[in-house]
């Protein structure tokens, strides 16, 4: 815990906490932070670089303060993977996913948020901050999502904020999307279904739901499917209700024109972003089907990571040994959980071989 100076007034309920963040550590192979492993092509990056080389002749004037064309294009992508028939005014994009959540809490955070543990750790994290009661759902001990169990959480704490990921992170695990609609049946509150790696699942996805119940609210991001991580952009669909609600807590001009051009540019070049896909999936059940070989136990898994378990050492002291060698993989706090990300078939064949070391040597 930080010691922080007397003169400092920090709000009390922060003075515990520590930067949220996984370990941004030198490695060979890289495999944390779930991030897609597969560069933009040059052809895109050119592309990209020719449109930022125009928009810089006008950086002396502020972006498009609502984003217009970025979210016409978002909502065009997310229909034509859903059938909907979303626009502009069903779309909202943030800095990231987690401004996306943030803004949610900012402006909906009037009650409780509940979710269900293990999850996205940001979800607590940014109610913490934004002095919005947390409340910690339960799942079975598979981590799997009990949904009897959640709707009987969700009607006696009658929560304003009820939050679902699917694929879970740190799980891996999908919700079905009759699950989702029966929980949104029971939700007086929001129903937010953070789909950060939907992209990885054969489910159907939430914005289906959004007609029919209007307070299913759909959070995606460009950073993983997309491989577009350094661009920062999350979004979220929702009925228009909502969106005007975001534009009482955005920042003004809080994207950038340089990152609307760069994600418009990159929404033109889905078809290659997003052809990585495929390759990623065969490769984490290819990833899995091995440390099951190695007498490893692996959580059934929708994404692009995978968490196992099995091991005859304390987690942390496995994480050591395979950075030592040149692996570095997530320690997600669970007590005897690692979870690696599925890299390009060098990095998953390192993480393999540098892991039997580590085994064989314990």
């Amino acid at each position: 815990m930080n010691q922080w100076p007397s003169w400092l007034p920090l709000r009390q309920n922060l003075q515990e906490l520590s930067p949220y963040g996984a370990p941004q550590l030198p490695a060979e192979a890289v495999m944390n932070t779930n991030e897609n492993p597969y560069p933009p092509s040059a052809e895109l990056a050119k592309a990209i670089a020719d449109r930022i080389s125009d928009v810089a002749l006008t950086l002396n004037r502020y972006p498009d303060r609502d984003a217009v064309v970025l979210r016409t294009k978002l909502a065009d992508f997310i229909n034509g993977l859903s059938k909907t028939r979303f626009t502009s005014s069903n779309v909202w994009a943030a800095n990231g996913s987690n401004e996306i959540i943030q803004s949610l809490f900012m402006a909906f955070g009037g009650g409780a948020a509940l979710g269900f543990t293990p999850s996205y750790s940001m979800h607590p994290l940014i109610a913490k901050v934004t002095q919005v009661q947390w409340l910690n759902g339960n799942r079975r001990e598979d981590f799997t999502l009990d949904i009897d169990s959640a709707i009987e959480q969700i009607q006696r704490d009658k929560p304003t904020l009820t939050f679902i990921t699917t694929p879970n992170n740190p799980t891996g695990s999908a919700v079905t999307i009759e699950e989702i609609e029966k929980i949104a049946k029971s939700t007086s509150g929001l129903l937010i279904v953070d789909e950060a790696y939907a992209e990885f699942s054969d489910e159907i996805s939430a914005v289906t739901l959004i007609e029919k119940y209007p307070h299913v609210v759909v959070i995606r991001t460009m950073s993983k499917a997309f491989a577009f991580a350094g661009v920062r952009l999350g979004y979220l669909i929702a009925d228009p209700a909502v969106i005007d609600a975001m534009f009482l807590v955005r920042l003004p001009y809080h994207l950038s024109a340089l990152t609307q051009a760069a994600a418009e540019v990159a929404l033109d070049f889905k078809g290659e972003l997003l052809g990585t896909v495929a390759q990623l999936r065969v490769d984490r059940d290819r990833v899995a089907a091995q440390l099951s070989e190695m007498g490893l136990t692996v959580i059934p898994s929708a994404s692009n990571f995978l968490l196992f378990t099995g091991f005859d050492m304390p987690s942390a002291q496995l994480w050591q040994a395979m950075l030592d060698r040149g692996v570095l993989i997530r320690d997600v706090g669970l007590l005897g959980y690692l979870r690696v990300t599925i890299g390009n078939e060098a990095e998953n064949t390192k993480f393999i071989s540098t892991l039997s070391v580590c085994l064989g040597e314990k």
